[in-house]
């Protein structure tokens, strides 16, 4: 009962992109450059840095980056909340194959409190780039 096409587990979403699906980032600028991102994604900040307020401009740097098509789309945070909220926006805007990727880069925080070791993008050893 999700708002759009479907979620995505990291390795999934890391498999459609080798086949032509798009891989949305939307994670702060920040994020991109001192956490790290994926190579080769697309990325529109679901939230604004700093600040953290949402993009208001999210729908339209969306459909600039990539327009809506029959395209397979994959949204990637943190994670997996944001992109929760992208996904279920780009299905609103007509992209018919829009997709949660569950986890996110980082997956949720450990017992001691640090990400990146439970869940998401880089734990599962996909290919990320840093700085």
């Amino acid at each position: 009962k999700l708002p759009y096409a479907g979620a995505l587990t990291p390795t999934e979403a890391h498999a459609l992109t080798q086949h032509g699906a798009i891989l949305v980032d939307v994670r702060t600028r920040a994020e991109w450059e001192w956490v790290g991102r994926p190579p080769n994604a697309v990325f529109v900040e679901w939230n604004t840095w700093p600040g953290g307020a949402r993009n208001p401009a999210f729908a339209d740097e969306l459909r600039a980056a990539v327009p809506p098509s029959d395209t397979p789309i994959m949204f990637l945070c943190r994670s997996g909340g944001r992109s929760h909220g992208a996904a279920a926006l780009a299905a609103e805007l007509g992209y018919s194959r829009a997709y949660n990727i569950l986890e996110g880069f980082e997956g949720d925080k450990d017992a001691a409190g640090h990400r990146g070791t439970v869940g998401g993008w880089r734990k599962a050893g996909l290919p990320w780039t840093q700085g």
